[in-house]
């Protein structure tokens, strides 16, 4: 079937216009509420959330979407997104619900749902949610209508599980972090983790107002945490998003490293201590050719998949492969987490600092990237660029240009009316002119 709902990850748009309405969350509530309903259990279901004003009404919205078809529901308030997938797992949830748009602007909210295991849905299971919404509601009995009960130490529970990811008798005294939380969900639970575990932690953007999130901060605007490194002379600078799934690293000179450069840190210490299954690393198609480079030289193997951290995830599992992510900064290490988790990944990152003593500018560039461009186009409603003559025509002409010297990724964005444009290339001028004409002509359905 088509979808129509569901993205890439998740449901997202505009608050208070559809998909993004209280209506609509209410009954996704009630549909994923039906599938996971099956036994004669008390059903269960974990709500988080991250800042946003709008979170409030999908919040509650979706809990009387659940308890009216007779799930209880545990409100665990503003939390990581990873946390919602250890929570879910923790508590023997059917379901585990976190709202947020991730890295988008506080105007935008999102809703992503996991499974019982913590992992995220795969793309049949959002089908069939999709599809029962078509169909009433099965509403419960009166006697069976579900509970609601706000748990209060969600985010004390994950913070003591992020710590038993960093080794067993390292500490990071002596080291001054900065930890950009994005006004999001992570302004707490982050800083205090870093803080627990020995380092001298200096907070920014950890006063959510419902409208600031990700507002020139987070690992959208790294500028902010840059700037806060070198104003405090700090070792290290971890960038988070609204929802903490991504993160990117600024060493101790200002210089930001992409989730590229953190995935091949630890790939090459994973594969030195016998631990990177299979010799694999996972990674979208948006991941630089450079770092594919890097691992084939190494007798390691780069399995890229469609753009999407749960498409990474779902090909770990399926593979059996233990290290995944994407250039945006999804780090996802299913030894520890279920999804993407800034926190825990960044813990990984300081625990190499530690371990070899090095400082964060020569643990943060692995590899040599290509020239890489990335452009996204927007186009007005009801238009399909990519399905255009013009625009398929000057696709082909740009890859056989670049062909044996690098690539091009073209796709429409899952969140978003836009045409996303990578390219890379050993050329980088060519790179910039085929660039540029695929650019100008989807630009032309604007």
């Amino acid at each position: 079937m088509s979808r129509k709902l569901f993205g890439t990850d998740g449901v997202r748009g505009r608050a208070n216009e559809d998909p993004m309405t209280a209506e609509t969350a209410l009954r996704l509530g009630q549909a994923a509420g039906r599938h996971f309903t099956n036994g004669g259990h008390a059903h269960r279901v974990v709500i988080g959330k991250d800042t946003r004003r709008s979170g409030y009404m999908l919040e509650n919205a979706m809990t009387a979407g659940f308890t009216s078809v007779g799930m209880d529901v545990f409100l665990v308030g503003p939390i990581p997104t990873p946390a919602v997938g250890f929570l879910t797992r923790s508590m023997r949830a059917d379901l585990g619900v976190m709202i947020s748009a991730s890295h988008n602007p506080f105007q935008d909210n999102g809703i992503k749902l996991f499974g019982p295991d913590g992992f995220k849905l795969s793309d049949a299971v959002e089908e069939a949610i999709e599809a029962l919404l078509d169909s009433p509601p099965a509403l419960a009995e009166p006697t069976r209508i579900g509970r609601a009960t706000r748990i209060d130490d969600g985010r004390g529970r994950y913070i003591e599980f992020a710590k038993t990811t960093f080794p067993r008798g390292q500490r990071l005294d002596g080291l001054k972090v900065v930890v950009d939380c994005a006004n999001g969900a992570a302004y707490r639970t982050a800083p205090d983790v870093l803080w627990e575990l020995g380092a001298e932690v200096i907070p920014i953007a950890v006063a959510p107002d419902g409208f600031n999130i990700n507002r020139d901060c987070g690992s959208t605007h790294t500028e902010s945490a840059a700037a806060a490194v070198r104003e405090h002379g700090a070792d290290l600078g971890i960038s988070l998003d609204g929802d903490a799934d991504r993160v990117l690293i600024v060493d101790e000179t200002g210089a930001v490293a992409d989730g590229d450069q953190f995935m091949a840190l630890i790939a090459d210490r994973w594969a030195a201590e016998g631990r990177l299954a299979q010799g694999t690393l996972v990674a979208s198609l948006m991941s630089n050719l450079g770092l594919e480079r890097h691992l084939n030289a190494r007798g390691l193997h780069l399995l890229r998949t469609p753009v999407g951290d749960r498409y990474v995830v779902e090909a770990m599992r399926l593979g059996g492969y233990n290290l995944g992510g994407e250039q945006s900064g999804h780090i996802v290490m299913t030894d520890h987490v279920t999804t993407g988790d800034g926190l825990i990944g960044a813990l990984q990152f300081l625990s190499a600092m530690v371990d070899t003593g090095r400082r964060a500018s020569e643990l943060a560039r692995v590899f040599e990237p290509l020239p890489q461009v990335l452009q996204n186009v927007r186009y007005r409603k009801g238009a399909a660029p990519l399905d255009q003559a013009s625009v398929r025509a000057v696709i082909a002409r740009g890859e056989a240009r670049i062909a044996g010297h690098g690539r091009l990724v073209i796709r429409k964005s899952g969140t978003e009316p836009l045409v996303r444009i990578m390219g890379e290339c050993d050329d980088a001028a060519l790179l910039s002119a085929v660039v540029g004409e695929i650019e100008a002509e989807v630009a032309k359905f604007a």
